[in-house]
């Protein structure tokens, strides 16, 4: 990683590709910098730098892999990247302030959290337009699809709640109260829960999709860490939904939780002020924080 990169770097998300043309690569947004960083898995070095808009924040990829998705919060729009050029080629509508992201599973729809407006954008990516604006709860943040494309989940950061949206009607269907401050969604891989981080409430609630009601609510403890410095946000379930890795903030670690008894296994010491996280496509790495740590597969899973 060059000086440049640690100094300035803010992980707000990270998107990890493999393909024949790309290996494994990591492509993270550097929120103070305007930039993006391209990282070879395989390596652990910075092998390129490309200047973005204004306060790069939420990223994805494009279904094709060709394209990155950049919400340029400061610029009010989304920036696609082509990944061959690295050349931003063209925006996207995104409504005020856009944060994070999620693609439709036919990936031509783009769902955009506007933490400013307290909405939700739907923008077709082919047309290049806006299709329409969900209203939701006060600082809408996260961003979950299931895995069948019926649902979105958004979690509002002042509401304290997640928002079940059908996709189908883009209406919203349910409001569960979950922890203080939550910041990410994600469904399991069977689509029958969902995870959702409280960032300020320290836990994770567990959400059964068919009744909309919170199943589990998993808390952790660290010996020698205050509670208030254990922030869970990211988090990512492996393929196999037995394991969820979630980065927890200033307590500079990633637990290690058993999806099926909902007990944390272990916490992972990482770097600084984790954030975010995401694993390779074959699992066996998963980078994350101020500065990327590569945690190998072996050293999560015993």
């Amino acid at each position: 990683m060059t000086k440049k990169a640690v100094q300035f770097l803010a992980v707000l998300a990270m998107m990890v590709a493999a393909s024949m043309a790309r290996a494994q690569t990591a492509y993270v947004s550097n929120e103070k910098d305007n930039t993006i960083s391209i990282i070879d898995i395989t390596a652990a070095t910075v092998v390129d730098t490309v200047q973005v808009g204004q306060r790069p924040r939420g990223i994805l990829l494009s279904k094709d892999l060709k394209q990155l998705y950049i919400c340029t919060s400061d610029e009010d729009h989304i920036e696609v990247l082509d990944l061959d050029t690295l050349k931003v080629t063209h925006t996207l509508p995104s409504g005020t302030d856009p944060e994070l992201l999620a693609l439709g599973r036919d990936g031509r729809l783009l769902y955009v959290a506007n933490e400013d407006d307290n909405m939700v954008t739907v923008v077709d990516v082919v047309e290049r337009r806006m299709i329409k604006e969900i209203p939701v709860g006060v600082e809408p943040e996260g961003m979950g699809i299931s895995p069948d494309g019926k649902w979105l989940v958004n979690t509002s950061e002042t509401t304290n709640m997640a928002h079940f949206i059908n996709l189908a009607t883009n209406l919203i269907e349910a409001n569960v109260l979950v922890g203080v401050r939550p910041r990410v969604a994600r469904f399991t891989p069977d689509g029958n829960q969902v995870w959702v981080s409280a960032e300020i409430g320290g836990t994770i609630s567990v959400i059964d999709v068919a009744s909309h009601r919170i199943v589990e609510e998993i808390a952790f403890r660290i010996p020698g860490i205050e509670r208030a410095a254990i922030q869970p946000v990211g988090l990512r379930i492996t393929a196999d939904g037995k394991r969820v890795f979630v980065a927890l903030g200033p307590a500079a670690r990633v637990a290690v939780v058993n999806a099926e008894t909902y007990q944390v296994e272990k916490y992972l010491l990482v770097g600084q002020r984790v954030w975010n996280l995401d694993l390779t496509p074959d699992e066996r790495y998963g980078p994350g924080h101020l500065g990327m740590s590569l945690i190998r597969g072996e050293r999560c899973v015993e």
